[in-house]
C-alpha cells in the first residue's frame, strides 16, 4: 500500500539542539555578575540597537546555549514568549535568563520590561522552566531584577 502521507501538503517539523561542548567545559552561572560575564563574551554591540537574548540552563546552572530572541531599534524589541519557551524546550533547558540591551545606556527597567518577565515568569512556571533572572545591559554596567528582588 503505498504512502498516501506523501501526496498531501504537511510540512515535517524537525527538533534539534546539538553542542559539541562537554559538560564538563560549560560554563556555571553562580551569580548575575558570572552571567553577565557570559553574555559579554557574544553580545552585540550595545549603542546602536537593542537585542533581546536567553541563556538556557541545565539543572547544574551550566550553560547549554544562548539564542537571540529578537533585535530590535533604538528604543525596544518585540519579544515573542512562546520563541523564547522554543528555544527552551528545544535544548531541553532546566532553567533560563532574560537578557536585553538599553542603548540609551540607562538600567532602569521600563513599565514594559517589568510586564514581559511576569508573563515570561508565569510560562516557565507553568512549563517547569524557572526564569532565575532578567539583565538589562549597557556598555558600562548591568541591573539584574534578582538581584533587585524584583523577579
Amino acid at each position: 500500500m503505498k504512502n498516501t502521507l506523501l501526496n498531501l501538503n504537511i510540512a515535517e517539523v524537525q527538533i534539534s539542539y546539538s553542542t559539541k561542548v562537554p559538560a564538563r567545559d560549560r560554563l556555571q552561572v553562580k551569580t548575575s555578575r558570572s552571567a553577565v560575564d557570559a553574555l559579554r563574551l557574544f553580545y552585540p554591540g550595545m549603542e546602536h540597537r537593542e537585542y533581546f537574548y536567553i541563556l538556557l540552563l541545565n539543572r547544574a546552572n551550566q550553560i547549554l546555549g544562548y539564542y537571540q530572541v529578537s533585535s530590535g531599534g533604538v528604543s525596544g524589541t518585540v519579544v515573542d514568549p512562546k520563541l523564547v519557551f522554543q528555544a527552551a524546550l528545544k535544548a531541553n533547558a532546566s532553567s533560563l535568563i532574560l537578557a536585553h540591551n538599553h542603548p540609551s545606556g540607562q538600567l532602569t527597567p521600563s513599565q514594559a520590561d517589568i510586564d514581559l518577565t511576569k508573563k515570561v515568569k508565569s510560562g516557565g512556571a507553568f512549563l517547569d522552566i524557572p526564569v532565575l533572572d532578567h539583565l538589562i545591559l549597557t556598555e558600562e554596567s548591568y541591573y539584574s531584577f534578582a538581584d533587585e528582588g524584583i523577579i
